[in-house]
């Protein structure tokens, strides 16, 4: 291939307990019809790609067991196979919810492992391991390779494998697991990085498959996976040179995608160049810790929200179902405008990435304490807010609060849409019907359904962990060709062991007032074998508080099942097993497997006054593995 075209180039702090109601967390101002649909509809989409992934799946029994199959759909179209990128992008989204307690994904996760060091040795059309292999992009079900014709070759499934491993490993190296992360994870994330390093300057197909060129998203990806790599490298006691001297050269590449108004999906194929490649590229390299940065096109940077302005705003007069809807309203969001397969429809996984952004935006707004409106971003704003203004505003000023509610209430609108869209089974297709809604193309995809999930999560504030954005953000002075020769091995050793047990996990989240706190959890995970997966958790909360006569103790958090978190809403404890030596309040809630949720105690007094505990917000994941039915969760008043 040739070498690519270069262009020119929360702050208010709760302290201790108070006695005034803090600031409602933006991100739980939700409607309850929509709460209520996701808390049903994350059992749906983790159930539906579980179902897809072999050989356990009940869509996947064809499937090599840890293979993704992008679809059950065998024809019109067939999307049984199974794609690098697809596959990567959803082992990610399943390590993330293993990493916050869903420990029943450990026994997949192994699995997924396993059969990629296996395909990573699969000659095919793109290559072999050595001589460029890693970049083709799907492979029949039972890990053969595809000899068809097809858009080859696609360079961002190494990069996003390697993200989706690292996280894992990293999981591993915190729980006293090293050797495994060094024996079996690196040798496997390795060959993707070297992959990276080699050929991330020649051009391929973008993630739509369609495009011959340098994609926006994939040199994200490839950026992120070098910076994170070298960290995982130094962390097993190796090393990746290549990284380090690619990483920033693929940094400078990437800011000559912005154009000034909008990022340009791609160099190559003819179009305006907006396009949901580009909000996916931001949320799949969102950093918590970096800010608004906008070298890396973080969700909130300036740049990034005028480009979800632009995408967005291309599909409003094309699609009937978006037909009325005015700007800074929601609305259906397809790949790009030109779009032509099966018509040129939206597709729910871009929906919810424009909602993904705006989540992670608002995470952000509140871990910093404020937010930045800037000529480039100003017509965002004003969509949403008619008198925004350039400036900084803090969050404990009402322009911050009126203009971040704005926010919250657009990035639901395009989960509505979602909602609305979806049939009432819950199962997500690949694109609904551009005059009408109905589901179309492949059924139950599972990329959708990790969509989903991920959107759900960092509505919840619920982040993954940093990727060391805020080291590797510093850009060149000048951009050179440049490519470097890894390692290449066969990464053979995948005995693993047969149970794993954790240490301490930990969820960063964001409560009342904006505040932030990582809260420190312990689990055990074990490998599972197969029997009936619950519908409901029944977890009790146990409070140890202290209390006198007409005082009593509440429970309330960012899901609607616990008032999401309105003092009057809040769930009341019992105190029937309250006595002199044990000072237990106590209450038993239902919850659906796998919902994630951060929460606190307060005490109302007899005369109405109400008194939160001192920070740091707690948080939980429902368990979700098969034979849990009941939990308890045991507390202190702090």
């Amino acid at each position: 291939m040739a070498p690519r075209f270069w262009t020119a180039l929360w702050a208010l702090t709760l302290g201790h307990a108070v006695i005034a109601a803090p600031q409602i967390p933006l991100h739980s101002r939700a409607t309850g019809s929509l709460d209520t649909w996701l808390a049903s509809e994350i059992t749906v989409a983790r159930q539906g790609i579980l179902d897809n992934i072999g050989s356990a799946g009940a869509y996947a029994a064809n499937a090599k067991p840890g293979i993704v199959v992008a679809s059950p759909s065998t024809s019109d179209p067939d999307y049984y196979y199974t794609w690098t990128r697809d596959s990567a992008l959803v082992f990610k989204t399943l390590v993330d919810m293993f990493k916050n307690g869903d420990s029943a994904l450990l026994n997949v996760i192994e699995e997924y492992i396993n059969a990629q060091a296996y395909i990573q040795t699969v000659s095919n059309p793109s290559g072999d391991l050595y001589s460029g292999g890693l970049a083709e992009p799907k492979f029949n079900a039972d890990e053969t390779a595809f000899t068809g014709s097809w858009g080859r070759p696609q360079r961002d499934g190494p990069a996003l494998r390697a993200t989706a491993l690292i996280s894992f490993g990293q999981w591993l190296i915190g729980n006293g697991y090293t050797n495994y992360a060094t024996n079996i994870v690196w040798p496997v994330v390795r060959n993707d990085l070297s992959y990276v390093s080699q050929y991330w300057n020649q051009t391929g197909f973008d993630l739509w498959e369609e495009v011959s060129g340098s994609s926006f998203f994939t040199i994200a990806a490839q950026h992120r996976a070098l910076v994170e790599g070298s960290t995982f490298a130094k962390q097993v006691g190796s090393s990746c040179s290549y990284c380090d001297s690619q990483a920033p050269q693929i940094l400078c590449f990437l800011q000559s995608f912005w154009t000034g108004s909008y990022i340009l999906a791609n160099f190559g194929g003819g179009r305006s160049g907006k396009d949901a490649n580009t909000l996916l590229g931001s949320i799949q390299t969102f950093d918590p810790e970096a800010g608004c940065d906008d070298t890396t096109f973080q969700p909130c940077s300036a740049r990034a929200l005028a480009n979800h302005k632009a995408v967005t705003d291309s599909f409003r007069s094309i699609y009937s179902v978006n037909s009325g809807i005015a700007a800074g309203k929601a609305v259906a969001v397809g790949r790009y405008p030109e779009d032509s397969y099966y018509n040129g429809n939206p597709w729910y996984l871009c929906t919810l990435a424009a909602a993904e952004q705006l989540y992670d935006a608002i995470y952000t707004w509140n871990r910093i304490g404020s937010l930045t409106i800037t000529s480039v971003s100003l017509n965002f704003f004003k969509d949403l807010y008619s008198s925004a203004a350039t400036g900084t505003y803090s969050s404990s000023s009402d322009t911050y609060s009126a203009i971040v509610s704005a926010v919250k209430a657009y990035a639901d609108g395009y989960v509505g849409v979602v909602e609305k869209y979806a049939p009432s089974s819950g199962s997500l297709a690949e694109q609904f019907s551009r005059s009408d809604g109905s589901p179309l193309s492949a059924r139950d995809l599972t990329w959708s359904y990790a969509a989903l999930l991920t959107a759900n999560e960092r509505r919840n504030a619920i982040v993954p962990a940093p990727w060391g954005e805020t080291s590797a953000s510093s850009v060149p002075g000048q951009c050179q060709y440049t490519s470097a020769i890894g390692t290449f091995s066969s990464a053979t050793n995948t005995a693993w062991p047969s149970t794993l047990t954790s240490g301490s996990g930990s969820v960063t989240t964001t409560g009342p007032g904006g505040g932030t706190a990582t809260t420190t959890t312990t689990t055990t995970t074990t490998t599972t074998t197969s029997c009936t997966a619950p519908t409901a958790v029944a977890v009790t909360f146990n409070m140890i508080a202290t209390t006198v006569y007409g005082q009593n103790i509440k429970l309330a958090g960012s899901i609607s099942q616990l008032g999401s978190w309105s003092p009057s809403s809040a769930i009341a404890l019992s105190a029937s097993s309250y006595t002199s030596s044990n000072h237990l309040w106590f209450v038993t809630v239902s919850l659906t497997p796998g919902t994630s949720f951060t929460y606190k105690y307060i005490q109302v007094a007899s005369d109405g006054t109400v008194k939160w505990e001192s920070d740091p917000n707690l948080s939980y994941t429902v368990p979700a593995q098969c034979g849990t039915n009941a939990v308890t969760i045991s507390d202190n008043w702090r």
